[in-house]
């Protein structure tokens, strides 16, 4: 038995005056329906326990299907149980006791001092860290509450109620999964904040954990700027039940995955990592595009596990364009369009292409050296990073609309899409002619732009999704944007013709990865 006292620590909340554990104590369960009603049983049960001399320091019962638990010594639980199935030997015979069992792997913890009006947050706390107490008691006062969790996850309960209860700082524990330019940043953007943030909100920010597809490093007391070479040197093959086991082998709570991948395998793992514990971040726009099954199987998962998915770079890197959408459609506000300019790579290369007298070719060489491209900008130019975008948008209006649904211009012409990427790079060239005639054929003060767009009925099950490359004039929305921004317009039944127009930096490493970790600094205000 361990006990901390008030005096040993300043307690978040007033009153606490001890914090005891007990972990050499078993739980017997007695249970029937055929008790329910029946006066007396409680009595027999503390007269067997008062028989053997054997100590209860907890009991609760439930009262829709009859069930009594007591807690006693480990040393004396198998005695409790060879009394109870004596005593209730008639009744288990005829089945209105249908057993009585004992469970050894428990610990009991009890708070002294503790209010019921403030208990629902370390409650709470304890529920989104996959502890869900076996039992709860609380005295008639309200002043004194005593848990029973496994004993396997005592550790792990004790670090969340310490923080809850003593103020202490609260760790988040991160792992993060693929460190290309995107992950890297935001891996350095981490470490840079860390201290900052725990002097100021009393959070320390540990990231247990960094893997790429094959290497995986991970320690539990977290990694610091050094963390190339250790995976260079040190990194191990895993599997992602590697890093699930480890954690609740290790007890880390304020679990969140990160996934700055771009894999449509490792988003399968999402839904284990939910249930695992994890909420999850993702910069990946695949899982959110596979079938409309998965998506809402994720769905289901955060909502039975009560963890979220936070995903806003998916669509427009860190503009905050899909909480604005998630919030008026909440709000019941009837959205009508959306349209604009999707990708800040497509739109760096026909913001330029359009009023430069330059190939198309040396364009696309320009936006590959500032790698706004993928390494094979076929990835870029086939339409299908926009189409994925598009639909993202339109499943957060609650249509049901699947990826092979939507219609895409591709931008690569025929002949030049089965080349080796090698190939395509050396013979850029070739797209020169083709987008010359498209941009000559244009009316006089018009531009190139690529852009998606989500119409039709949306209110149904479905809209109509397209994604294809349009000539607008240079001094609408559209054709005033520069550089590499995204633009969005948001048309609603109450903002009528005037859309809500949200614009900004649509690329970029840093861009990105500050808006995932924007995520992260979300998910940690709902903890």
């Amino acid at each position: 038995m361990s006990i901390l006292k008030s005096e040993e620590k300043g307690f978040k909340y007033k009153g606490i005056k001890e914090l005891s554990v007990l972990d050499n104590v078993s739980l017997v369960n007695l249970e029937g329906k055929g008790l329910l009603g029946k006066a007396g049983v409680d009595a027999r049960i503390f007269s067997v326990m008062a028989n053997h001399k054997i100590s209860v320091s907890i009991i609760s019962q439930g009262s829709s299907e009859r069930g009594i638990g007591i807690v006693v010594s480990t040393d004396r639980a198998s005695e409790a149980l060879q009394g109870l199935e004596k005593e209730f030997s008639n009744e288990l015979l005829f089945g209105d006791v249908s057993r009585v069992s004992v469970d050894n792997n428990i610990a009991a913890i009890s708070i002294t001092g503790q209010d019921l009006s403030t208990f629902h947050k370390l409650y709470s706390s304890l529920i989104r860290n996959k502890i869900t107490p076996i039992l709860f008691n609380n005295i008639i006062t309200g002043n004194s509450v005593s848990l029973v969790v496994k004993k396997t996850d005592l550790k792990r309960a004790l670090n969340v109620i310490n923080v809850e209860i003593f103020g202490l700082t609260k760790k988040i524990n991160i792992a993060i999964f693929g460190h290309g330019l995107v992950g890297s940043t935001l891996i350095n953007q981490v470490l840079s904040s860390a201290k900052n943030i725990e002097i100021k909100k009393g959070i320390k920010l540990n990231i247990f954990a960094i893997a790429n597809s094959t290497k995986l490093v991970i320690d539990e007391a977290g990694l610091n700027e050094n963390w190339k070479a250790e995976i260079a040197e040190n990194g191990e093959a895993y599997d992602v039940k590697d890093i699930i086991k480890y954690a609740k082998e290790n007890h880390l709570e304020n679990l969140i995955a990160v996934d700055n991948t771009a894999s449509s395998g490792f988003v399968e793992n999402y839904v284990e990592l939910i249930e695992s514990g994890f909420d999850v971040v993702s910069s990946n726009k695949i899982a959110n595009t596979l079938s409309y099954g998965f998506y809402r199987e994720i769905r289901h998962a955060l909502e039975d596990n009560q963890k979220n998915y936070l995903y806003e770079t998916n669509v427009g890197a860190g503009l905050p364009l899909i909480d604005t959408i998630k919030l008026l459609h909440l709000s019941g506000e009837n959205i009508t369009k959306i349209k604009g300019v999707f990708s800040g790579t497509l739109s760096y290369i026909f913001n330029h292409f359009s009023v430069e007298e330059k190939p198309f070719s040396e364009v696309l060489k320009e936006a590959i050296a500032l790698g706004f491209t993928e390494p094979d900008p076929r990835e870029d130019l086939c339409g299908n990073d926009v189409a994925r975008k598009l639909l993202i948008l339109a499943r957060e209006l609650d249509l049901q609309n699947e990826f092979n649904e939507i219609n895409i211009q591709n931008l690569i012409p025929a002949e030049l899409r089965s080349l080796t990427t090698a190939n395509f790079l050396d013979n850029l060239q070739l797209l020169d002619f083709h987008y010359k005639t498209i941009k000559g054929n244009q009316e006089p003060g018009n531009v190139l732009r690529y852009i998606g767009e989500l119409s039709g009925d949306l209110q149904q099950d479905k809209g109509n999704l397209d994604v294809k490359l349009v000539s607008v004039s240079e001094n609408s929305a559209l054709g005033q944007l520069k550089g590499s921004d995204s633009i969005f317009e948001i048309y609603t039944e109450s903002y009528g013709e005037r859309p809500i127009v949200i614009q900004g930096a649509g690329a970029g490493a840093s861009v990105t990865a500050r808006g995932v970790f924007g995520d992260i600094l979300r998910i940690i205000d709902k903890i």
